[in-house]
């Protein structure tokens, strides 16, 4: 194997100890369900989404030595999803099969009432249905920062693009979801 990789370790991947095989294993044990969900919120096909995620990992495994420990193992998983799922939809391949499975991030409270409850969740999906109908420079961003809670800088890496890039989008995105909610209302 190359040079051992810190940040494997800092992340409780011992790439040192561990065979290619054990390692990818690893991976697609932390990171299968997130790799997942980010794909299917840019194809929005939950199958299509578990494809492109299983590709993620073939990647990840024939590319492991290619890792520059320039930054960490979820932002290279992520900016992997992120490269293929954009790859996916310029082919001519693509199909748009709406599927609606929900990104799966909210929390009911035990204090609400059933009422409030179906409200919480119907208000949860009508803002899902808006991000998912932003156009993908500003969907991508939003869905990063607050759905996977990743940093700008973090964002910056996957995308390849500069952070004000990243903040100006986020800005344009966040202005253009409110409109998009506020007219439905």
């Amino acid at each position: 194997m190359k040079m051992i990789n810190r940040r494997f370790n800092n992340e409780g991947f011992d790439s040192h100890s561990l065979s290619q095989e054990e390692w990818i294993i690893q991976i697609m044990e932390v990171y299968q369900d997130k790799v997942i969900r980010l794909a299917y919120t840019y194809v929005k096909d939950r199958k299509l989404a578990e494809d492109l995620a299983q590709e993620v990992f073939v990647k990840c495994y024939i590319h492991k030595d290619n890792f520059r420990n320039d930054s960490s193992v979820k932002t290279w998983v992520y900016a992997i999803t992120v490269n293929l799922c954009k790859d996916y939809l310029r082919s001519g391949w693509k199909k748009y099969i709406q599927v609606m499975d929900r990104f799966g991030k909210s929390r009911p409270s035990s204090v609400l009432t059933p009422e409030l409850s179906i409200v919480q969740k119907s208000e949860h999906e009508a803002l899902a249905d808006q991000v998912l109908k932003l156009p993908l420079k500003y969907r991508e961003v939003i869905l990063l920062f607050y759905y996977k809670e990743l940093t700008v800088c973090e964002i910056s890496q996957i995308l390849n693009k500069k952070e004000t890039t990243i903040r100006t989008l986020l800005q344009r995105g966040r202005e253009l979801l409110r409109r998009k909610l506020e007219k439905g209302r």
